[in-house]
């Protein structure tokens, strides 16, 4: 009876990991929790995931941080990361872009990783069109921080659109690390309020500066935009999946850079992320089936 038993669970674990693989992927039945359903209970939605994520991270306001404090940190990232605003308008005003031009990139788009994936394709002779789709495939990025951020923040209808400027990575970044909504709200605020004013004043300081000094190449300037990457960049691969992405990316887009109009192989490195993520899910399902099954067997003998 002790062996029908164990032979039964290990059939059903089996069942539960192939309809895990199935529904994360697209095919089969579903994932287990669709499965498992009730009949007529309605289906999870991505905002009332999102809300109840956020429900569950937002603590009482009793013992939250200082607004002090938040402040301060806020001002620290905010002040840190807009001065690389230099970086952005020398390097536009290389690629042949007009002051309007590069000004109106920091008004008008406001993500750093977008705006130089822009006009580096451009310096470079890629062609405008792919340069452009590099640029707002980086800045897909910032729907998905939405996402979450909306339900962090919870601002009146009337002021989301103007708060949806502001949604980077680093005022992301900041507002996930508050325990409170009042801290989310402030830290979210400061940090993009610094960040925006702070970026398009060293943009437009810097185009000028560009255009005054003539050739920026001839000073090395060039390279400002990528060595700002590599600084915001490298403290964020702490996961062996992460660097991996990371190499991949910089394989694919070095690789390809001398076969591929200028500008596409940052789409193509772009796909890195996808695959990575891909690999790592079937091996992290595939050892959890595996001990599960172990452990099985072990009882099953015994």
């Amino acid at each position: 009876m002790a062996r029908t038993a164990a032979r039964a669970r290990a059939r059903t674990w089996t069942r539960v990991c192939e309809g895990t693989a199935a529904g994360a992927y697209g095919h089969g039945r579903g994932s287990v929790q669709e499965r498992t359903r009730p009949t007529g209970a309605p289906a999870a939605t991505v905002r009332g995931v999102a809300e109840q994520t956020a429900l569950a991270d937002i603590r009482s306001e009793d013992g939250g941080k200082p607004d002090a404090a938040v402040v301060r940190d806020a001002l620290g990232v905010g002040v840190a990361v807009g001065l690389s605003g230099f970086a952005f308008g020398v390097t536009s005003a290389g690629s042949g872009l007009s002051l309007l031009q590069t000004c109106a990139l920091s008004l008008l788009v406001f993500t750093g990783a977008s705006q130089f994936a822009l006009v580096g394709a451009l310096a470079a002779g890629g062609n405008p069109l792919a340069a452009a789709a590099g640029a707002f495939f980086l800045g897909v990025r910032n729907a998905f921080y939405g996402l979450r951020l909306s339900q962090l923040l919870a601002l009146p209808r009337a002021v989301r659109p103007f708060a949806a400027q502001w949604v980077i990575d680093e005022t992301t970044a900041v507002a996930l690390a508050q325990p409170t909504r009042r801290s989310v709200r402030i830290g979210f605020t400061v940090t993009g309020l610094s960040l925006y004013v702070l970026w398009n004043l060293t943009t437009l300081i810097g185009a000028v500066g560009a255009q005054a000094i003539g050739d920026t190449d001839a000073w090395g300037l060039d390279a400002a935009g990528p060595a700002v990457f590599l600084a915001l960049l490298a403290p964020m691969l702490k996961t062996a999946a992460e660097r991996a992405v990371a190499g991949i990316a910089v394989l694919l887009g070095l690789g390809l850079l001398p076969v591929l109009p200028a500008g596409v192989p940052v789409l193509v490195a772009a796909l890195a992320a996808p695959t990575v993520l891909y690999v790592e899910g079937r091996r992290m399902r595939t050892s959890a089936c595996d001990a599960t099954s172990a452990h099985d067997t072990r009882r099953e003998a015994r």
